[in-house]
C-alpha cells in the first residue's frame, strides 16, 4: 500500500498528461497524423532522441499549428521522469508557452475549428503535468481543470473524440477517489464507476494515446484491489509494446498482491532496462531496489532483502538532485534494514 501511495504523484500527473490525447479520428494532414504515430510510439518505447527527431521534423514542417512544439516538451519530460534526471526548465517552457501563443491565436482567427480548441487544451495539459511533476500542485489543478473543460466543450461538439475520455474518465475517477470521505454530501457525485467506463471504451477505440488509457486504468484497477484486471490490460499492452517500462512498473505493482516472486521478476526486469548510460543514474535503482527488498521481505526472504538493502547503503556521492528526491526513501530503507537486523 505504501508503494502504492507512493505512486500516486503518478497517477495524479496522469491524469494531467493523458489531456496529451489526441482524437480517434486522425488529423487531417496525413503528414501530420504520420509523424505523430511515429514519434509517440518513439516515446512509448523510450527512444527519447529518436521521437525528438521526429517531433522536429513536424515542427518544421507544419509550424502553423503547435504539435510539433507540444510533442518536443512532452518528449523532454517523458524522458527526464522516466530516467529521474533534472528537467530542462527553460526548454520546456519556451516550447509550451510558444505552443499556448500559436493555439490562441489559432483560435481568434477560427473559434469553431475542433483542432484549435484541442490544441489548447493539449497545451494546457502539459502545462499542468509539469507543474504537478515539479510539485506545484495548486497550479497544476487549475490549469487541468481548464484543460478538462476544453475536453468537454469538444465532446459536446463531436463525442468520437475517445482519446478526450481518457482526461475525464481519469480525472473524475480519481477525484472521487480521494474525495470519498465527501461522499455523503448531496453535491458531491461518486463518479468512479463513470471513470472506469470512459477509460474502458477509451482503451477500446483511442487512437495516438491508446497507452495513456491503458496506464491509467491498470494503476486505478490496483487501487481498486482488481489485481487480475490489471495483470490482463498490462499484459496485453506489453504484446503490442514489450520495452514500455511504464506497462512492465504497473504489471509488477499488480502482480504484488497475486504473486510476489512473480512482482519480484517484473521489477528486476525494469531495473535492468535502463541504457548502460544511466548506471551512474541513482534514483531509480534505489527506487527499484528498495521495492524489490520490500517484496523479499514480505515472504520471508530477509537475507535477499538485507543484500538489497546494504547495497543501497553503500552509495556514495549522491548529486543534490539525486539527495532531494531520495531523502525520505532512504531512511525508510534504513528502517527496513535495521528490523531485518533486529530477527
Amino acid at each position: 500500500m505504501t508503494e502504492l501511495l507512493a505512486h500516486f504523484r503518478n497517477i495524479f500527473s496522469a491524469f494531467l498528461i493523458l489531456t496529451v490525447s489526441l482524437s480517434a479520428q486522425s488529423y487531417p494532414d496525413s503528414k501530420v497524423d504520420e509523424l505523430l504515430r511515429k514519434g509517440i510510439d518513439k516515446i512509448i518505447n523510450q527512444h527519447y532522441d529518436d521521437a525528438k527527431k521526429i517531433f522536429s521534423e513536424l515542427d518544421k514542417s507544419r509550424s502553423d499549428i503547435p504539435l510539433g512544439k507540444i510533442y518536443l516538451a512532452a518528449t523532454e519530460i517523458a524522458e527526464s521522469y522516466d530516467y529521474e534526471s533534472p528537467y530542462n526548465h527553460k526548454i520546456i517552457t519556451d516550447y509550451l508557452e510558444t505552443a499556448k501563443a500559436i493555439s490562441k491565436k489559432l483560435i481568434e482567427k477560427d473559434e469553431k475549428n475542433i483542432w484549435n480548441k484541442y490544441f489548447l487544451a493539449l497545451t494546457e495539459g502539459y502545462i499542468a503535468y509539469y507543474d504537478a511533476i515539479r510539485g506545484s500542485w495548486l497550479q497544476a489543478v487549475s490549469t487541468s481543470l481548464s484543460s478538462i473543460s476544453l475536453f468537454e466543450d469538444i465532446l459536446e461538439v463531436d463525442s468520437s473524440f475517445h482519446d478526450a475520455y481518457i482526461a475525464i474518465g481519469t480525472f473524475k475517477y480519481w477525484k472521487s477517489a480521494k474525495t470519498e470521505f465527501l461522499n455523503w454530501l448531496p453535491f458531491v457525485d461518486d463518479e468512479k464507476d463513470l471513470g472506469i467506463k470512459l477509460l474502458t471504451i477509451a482503451v477500446k477505440n483511442s487512437s495516438y494515446n491508446y497507452h495513456l488509457a491503458v496506464n491509467s486504468l491498470v494503476w486505478i484497477y490496483i487501487d481498486r484491489e482488481r489485481f487480475g484486471d490489471a495483470i490482463e490490460l498490462a499484459e496485453k499492452a506489453l504484446i503490442k509494446y514489450p520495452e514500455s517500462r511504464i506497462f512492465r512498473w504497473g504489471l509488477a505493482r499488480a502482480y504484488e498482491d497475486i504473486d510476489t516472486q512473480r512482482a519480484i521478476k517484473e521489477y528486476y526486469k525494469v531495473l535492468n532496462s535502463y541504457p548502460d548510460s544511466l548506471k551512474s543514474n541513482k534514483v531509480n535503482e534505489v527506487t527499484l531496489k528498495h521495492i524489490i527488498a520490500q517484496q523479499y521481505f514480505k515472504i520471508g526472504k530477509k537475507s535477499e532483502a538485507k543484500k538489497l538493502c546494504e547495497d543501497i547503503l553503500n552509495i556514495r556521492n549522491y548529486t543534490e538532485f539525486e539527495k532531494e528526491k531520495l531523502g525520505k526513501r532512504l531512511k525508510r530503507v534504513q528502517n527496513l534494514y535495521s528490523e531485518l537486523n533486529s530477527y
